[in-house]
């Protein structure tokens, strides 16, 4: 029987039943029922593993059951009882794999040996460990110039792979580190040390408990970060006003069933999050915030002349910031007709929303991709940041700025030395430490890698996780030209569409799992992770590997460093790698942060990385917070075609990342299809179009290249008007390499001018 392809309406809230039917289910499909469930229990507590799916906080004292849906479905899907092996890839050339779907690729279960491609035959073979990391040092030592080398790394690593990876890197002589920060939260790296003098978070887990408002930006907890609706809907249940901002009324952003809670479970009832949720048009987050501070720049002002307390935080303002006077000139010549027009909302909604937060003594403001995959991502972050020094909401209990990232360690990773541009003071530590001498010179990015292989200067990339071709932009371009690569490795524990899309040689690298047991010289190992909230706490796994074959992740970097640099290498790898302990202890003599480290991760949930800004100390050029303007509304002036829409790539509810749970969104109503485009009723009928009928969706683009997407199914959605929305990374294709953020190379994934017209290709519309 096929796949039934549906659209109805889901009225139930989210959470509650549903999501532990849903994460039984994925328990079952991947025969781990009474397996899934002890591992679970194991899951973000003290002694445990870390989850391998989002990056949210622990509780300082954690429930017996602290996972949520999702997290579930993280855990099945590597536990599953299902192997992807040689005999597999001998059944298949590459070319007949790539007609299989990501979801049909994920379901093939675990990798369990190392496979190469072989040319000849188009099939992975498999390949031993020693000639896998001997041809990746071949490679390498044949390169020219070490910048012809990527090292692209996905946030599910370890603090310890990623210190080993960035430190290979550096000894061969490349800073180039693509990392998937560069695809969502670059703009958070950039943006907030320009307003506050770090690039990370300001709040701790506690400080939600202690919050009058909390305001949402651009993020869907429900899917994205399940066990933020904790947090919520405790908020919530205490009278604490939530603002969502957001194109789709999420249904987590709506009302909510604790999976935890006896009581709620039973009853069938649920908690209301959002006190108002604003759908703000695609692109308009700008204009919602200057609105927000235009409102308490005049409430200020009025205040002060009735002899009223201030609406700003005035003490704070002159104490700990400067650029208050060019903010507010730029806020008094911004009209409220271009507000308006620009946000989709109205002034009323507006000003109730700057009026609610004004009333709040504490509040935190959070925001997600929504606010960071845009051309002018960097100046969404700023205004927010804006927004929450104009109240003084830094640097007080319940107060802060929480950009919510994804993976499980993306933020550790970059704390640990991932980046393209790294600091002088950390360069001269690594040289002291090792004896080499770093590269000087700034790195390649996501975009700058792929530029540089469309310019054919690359010639091999390096995988350390993720599934690097899917996720990129600009699909057709860029996987060709990572086609024309010599080599290509990836470091994985399923099957994924990058594998397919390979260089002349290529290597499938399979690793442990973050739930198995990591046996090295000196015993069981665990590693660490840095959460959104700069808690580093440690993991340790506790199945046994999926297969004999598998090697960890810091084996598998130490195994390619030593076949590269060879017996001459001052780095200790084998020593390194036979005890982590050791591993953790070269971090804290790079980074003294981490001073004590490994006495410091024996305490249940860890330690915090302290946060300077959370401290009140500015670590900025002028040694305070900076009000900065944006100038404008951030709109694209180009765009001039009366019928263009403004696409959002979103997730599905079944999904994470780029790996698919199912073909299904119940939250948005859509099982059993991806190939979908959200659009309202009224823009539906003004084109002449029906729900459900199929199109083909261009983007507007004056490059001359056509990038398009074909016979997806409408589905008429409450949708602000101008805006439309498709399934990442299906719409991948829509987004240009050349789209993005000009200070943080962040893709502009949530923001590209598209038009729509009906498609000759139109079965089973309904």
């Amino acid at each position: 029987m096929g796949i039934v392809k549906t659209v109805r309406p889901y009225h139930e809230p989210a959470g509650g039943w549903r999501a532990l039917r849903a994460m039984g289910t994925a328990l079952l499909e991947q025969h781990v029922a009474l397996a899934g469930m002890a591992t679970l229990s194991r899951m973000n507590q003290p002694g445990g593993f870390d989850c391998p799916g989002c990056g949210w906080a622990d509780p300082k004292h954690p429930s017996p059951f602290e996972y949520c849906e999702n997290g579930g479905k993280a855990v099945a899907w590597e536990m599953t009882t299902k192997r992807c092996t040689p005999d597999f890839f001998a059944s298949f050339s590459v070319s007949e794999l790539e007609a299989f779907t990501d979801f049909e690729l994920e379901m093939r279960g675990r990798l369990t040996h190392p496979m190469r491609y072989e040319a000849f035959s188009d099939r992975y073979v498999p390949v031993s460990w020693a000639d896998a990391f001997a041809l990746v040092g071949h490679h390498l030592n044949a390169l020219p110039d070490p910048d012809r080398a990527e090292f692209y790394t996905s946030g599910r690593a370890s603090n310890e792979a990623a210190f080993l990876y960035q430190l290979f890197a550096r000894a061969f002589g490349t800073n180039n580190f693509p990392d998937c920060s560069n695809m969502c939260h670059e703009a958070t790296s950039v943006g907030l040390p320009q307003s506050i003098g770090v690039g990370k978070g300001t709040v701790l887990l506690e400080d939600f408990e202690k919050a009058d408002a909390i305001l949402i930006f651009g993020q869907n907890p429900g899917t994205n970060s399940p066990r933020m609706m904790t947090e919520l809907r405790n908020a919530s249940r205490r009278g604490a006003t939530i603002l969502s901002f957001n194109p789709f009324r999420e249904r987590a952003l709506e009302r909510f069933q604790a999976p935890q809670n006896p009581v709620e479970m039973a009853t069938l009832t649920s908690t209301p999050i959002s006190s108002r949720l604003f759908q703000v048009k695609v692109g308009g987050d700008v204009a919602v915030l200057k609105g927000m501070m235009k409102h308490l720049v005049a409430a200020d002002r009025a205040a002060q002349a009735a002899g009223q307390a201030p609406v700003l935080d005035w003490d704070f303002i002159r104490g700990h910031s400067v650029g208050i006077e060019a903010l507010i000139a730029d806020l008094d010549a911004t009209s409220w007709d271009d507000i308006v027009r620009r946000s989709g909302l109205s002034r009323d909604d507006i000003e109730g929303a700057g009026a609610a937060y004004a009333r709040a003594e504490r509040a935190i403001l959070v925001y997600g991709m929504g606010i960071t995959q845009h051309r002018h991502g960097t100046q969404n972050v700023q205004q927010i940041a804006n927004l929450a020094l104009l109240r003084g909401n830094i640097g007080r209990e319940g107060t802060g700025i929480c950009p919510v990232r994804g993976h499980s360690n993306v933020q550790g990773d970059r704390t640990v030395g991932i980046t393209e541009i790294p600091t002088t003071e950390f360069l001269d530590r690594l040289a002291a430490r090792y004896g080499f001498a770093p590269p000087r010179a700034h790195g390649h990015n996501v975009v700058t890698a792929l530029e540089a292989m469309l310019r054919g200067e690359t010639k091999v990339f390096i995988g350390l996780g993720g599934n690097f071709a899917a996720a990129i932009p600009d699909l057709a371009r860029t996987q060709e030209a990572m086609r024309r690569l010599d080599l290509t490795v990836h470091i994985a524990t399923k099957l994924n569409r990058s594998h397919l899309v390979h260089g002349r040689d290529a290597l499938i690298l399979p690793c442990l799992g973050r739930t198995e047991t990591d046996v090295q010289a000196s015993g069981p190992q665990s590693v660490t992770v840095e959460d959104s909230m700069s808690m580093v706490h440690a993991s340790t796994g506790h199945n046994p590997p999926a297969s004999e074959h598998l090697m960890s992740e810091p084996a598998i970097i130490a195994g390619m460093a030593r076949a590269t640099l060879g017996a001459g290498s001052p780095i200790p790898w084998e020593r390194l790698v036979g005890d982590y302990a050791l591993i953790r202890e070269e971090i804290e003599a790079i980074f003294p942060i981490f001073q004590g480290y490994n006495a410091r991760i024996e305490v249940p949930g860890g330690f915090h990385l302290t946060s300077l800004a959370r401290e009140r100390i500015w670590a900025t050029p002028t040694g305070k917070a900076n009000l900065l303007v944006c100038e404008g509304l951030c709109e694209d002036p180009a765009v001039t075609e009366a019928e263009a829409l403004w696409l959002t790539t979103v997730r599905s509810h079944d999904q994470y990342n780029t790996t698919l749970y199912s073909l299904s969104d119940r939250y948005r109503g859509v099982y059993g299809q991806r190939d979908v485009l959200f659009l309202n009723r009224d823009e539906i009928a003004r084109r002449g179009l029906a729900d459900g009928e199929r199109v083909d969706i261009t983007t507007i683009t004056a490059d001359g290249v056509e990038r398009a997407v074909r016979g997806f199914r409408l589905v008429a959605c409450d949708f602000p008007a101008g805006s439309c929305a498709a399934y990442y990374p299906e719409a991948n294709a829509l987004v240009p390499l050349d789209a993005h953020d000009p200070q943080s190379f962040t893709p502009a994934s949530k923001g590209v001018p598209v038009r729509i017209v009906k498609s000759p290709l139109q079965p089973g519309a309904r």
